[in-house]
């Protein structure tokens, strides 16, 4: 399969890029400083793509199979419309090259509440407060999400809890919103984005990827990135 990554220099997205590349999918990263990009593969393309520039997006998105967006940014009290703006670049361009296929990232804090099971701890004080510390962002995935709902296109949201990194993919948990748990590593999330694409899975739908060993410590959910 032919895949772009979109926010393929990111942690995140540098996991997408190595896994796909181990599992011999053709790759075409899409960033912004292609100089500095630290994997070569004859299976790998590398484009400069800044992602609010919808002609070069439509660019990197000709002749693909399938797109994985894993656009994304820190806290900030900034208005944030990276998640829209990329995201509806990107709607664009698969409309007009007729690649159907698209799974992005988004928070499971984007739902707005805790998914059943979740301790009363996490309910009334941290799921609050990481929804205070991230709301400009959280309220651009959420639109982010509508134009991907509204998109016609065979779409899925994979949504991450607290991302975290590990040595390697583990035994995750990969279901329908909404499912208990506060972290994700960012080697299951790569699995999980990959998986769902390569298997054509969970088709207009959202879902959690939650990292059920290792994790780390519950003030570290406070991390994000």
């Amino acid at each position: 399969m032919k895949i772009v990554v979109f926010g393929a220099s990111g942690p995140t997205g540098l996991q997408v890029v190595r896994q796909a590349l181990t599992r011999n999918q053709q790759v075409t990263a899409a960033v912004r400083r292609p100089g500095e990009f630290p994997v070569t593969d004859p299976l790998l393309r590398v484009v400069r793509t800044d992602a609010r520039d919808g002609d070069a997006v439509a660019a990197a998105l000709a002749g693909s199979d399938a797109v994985i967006s894993i656009l994304g940014g820190s806290y900030t009290w900034k208005p944030v419309s990276i998640f829209t703006d990329g995201v509806g670049n990107i709607l664009r361009a698969m409309r007009l090259h007729g690649v159907r296929r698209l799974v992005c990232v988004s928070s499971v804090c984007v739902a707005g509440t805790a998914a059943p099971g979740e301790t009363l701890l996490f309910r009334t004080l941290l799921l609050p407060a990481l929804r205070t510390l991230g709301r400009t962002a959280y309220a651009d995935m959420a639109r982010m999400e509508d134009a991907v709902r509204g998109s016609g296109l065979d779409w899925t949201i994979v949504r991450a809890s607290g991302l975290f990194d590990g040595a390697a993919s583990t035994d995750y948990t990969l279901a329908p919103s909404s499912i208990p748990g506060r972290y994700t590593a960012r080697a299951d999330l790569a699995d999980a984005l990959l998986s769902t694409t390569l298997e054509n899975r969970f088709l207009g739908a959202c879902v959690d990827v939650v990292t059920t060993t290792g994790t780390p410590r519950l003030t570290d959910a406070f991390r994000r990135g």
